[in-house]
């Protein structure tokens, strides 16, 4: 399934003077939810938390460090969701995921109350996400399709309980959430070209050197990325040199200044404000937490 395109990012602040993670309702917010606490089944398939959220314009969340991925479908109405670093408008028809450990903020526009059928999952690390690196951001979907699911579950729950039916709608929602978070099946050649990209992070990038590698004009290459990654190609460079970032700081001693190195930044300090912009906290911050 395609990355949807959605309206250009904006890049402005997540939160000034943010150190942790925020909740806002507001009085015309109205949510249904289930917890691993509630039900064991959810902690067996190593989820949070789902639910429903009917958000009124107050509406905003922000988790720093999450434990797990998140999936959340925009079933009507409208709001921004912070995806590499940008905030995007998104509406009805459109799934948007995270993976753990990685700023996850969102908050709704004003209007129609922006109505979300949502999963939060808790994955320890080390072990396999539902929501990976290669997993798309925004996918076209019918967001009702998951609501529906979700209203499902929510009939059986506050009725009769009984164990089967509730593992078919929980298993029905999971099989939907997989099969989102399934990454976009490549052009060979096309990932091949990001390989050697990869290998090479800390290699003086632009786009131009990036379209002679491809072999390709900048406009082709910029509608490849975007169709494949939902991000144009020195989005997805950045990306890449996040993903790996996040590998050192965990896996290694290395100072800052070494690591800017290794991922092509001119100084520790260059690094440590990309890796703010796109993660929420400073790379000294993540590397406590």
């Amino acid at each position: 399934m395609k990355p949807l395109v959605s309206k250009p990012a904006l890049r402005r602040p997540v939160f000034s003077g943010l150190r942790g993670d925020v909740t806002e309702d507001g009085p015309e917010t109205r949510h249904w939810s289930l917890e691993a606490a509630d039900w064991v089944a959810l902690g067996v398939q190593r989820i949070g938390r789902l639910g429903i959220t009917w958000g009124g314009p107050s509406y905003r969340r922000v988790r720093v460090m999450p434990s797990g991925s998140f999936v959340m479908a925009t079933c009507s109405g409208q709001g921004r969701v912070l995806l590499d670093g940008a905030w995007r408008t998104v509406g009805p028809d459109t799934v948007c995921m995270a993976p753990p450990r990685v700023l996850n903020a969102f908050e709704a526009c004003p209007g129609d109350p922006w109505v979300l059928a949502w999963i939060r999952y808790d994955e320890p690390a080390p072990g396999r996400a539902m929501v990976g690196a290669s997993s798309p951001q925004q996918v076209p979907f019918p967001g009702e399709n998951l609501l529906r699911l979700m209203q499902g579950l929510r009939v059986e729950w506050d009725g009769p309980r009984d164990p089967q039916c509730l593992g078919h709608w929980l298993e029905l929602i999971q099989s939907t959430s997989r099969r989102l978070a399934q990454p976009a099946p490549f052009d060979p050649v096309f990932a091949a070209h990001w390989e050697k990209v990869a290998l090479d992070l800390g290699g003086r990038w632009d786009l131009d050197r990036l379209c002679a590698v491809f072999g390709s004009s900048k406009e082709r290459l910029r509608q490849a990325c975007l169709r494949e990654f939902g991000r144009s190609p020195m989005e997805h460079l950045t990306s890449l040199r996040m993903q790996q970032a996040r590998h050192l700081l965990v896996s290694t001693p290395d100072k800052l200044d070494a690591i800017a190195r290794d991922l092509g930044y001119d100084s520790g300090l260059v690094f440590a404000r990309a890796f703010r912009r796109w993660t929420g906290c400073t790379p000294t911050e993540f590397r406590r937490r």
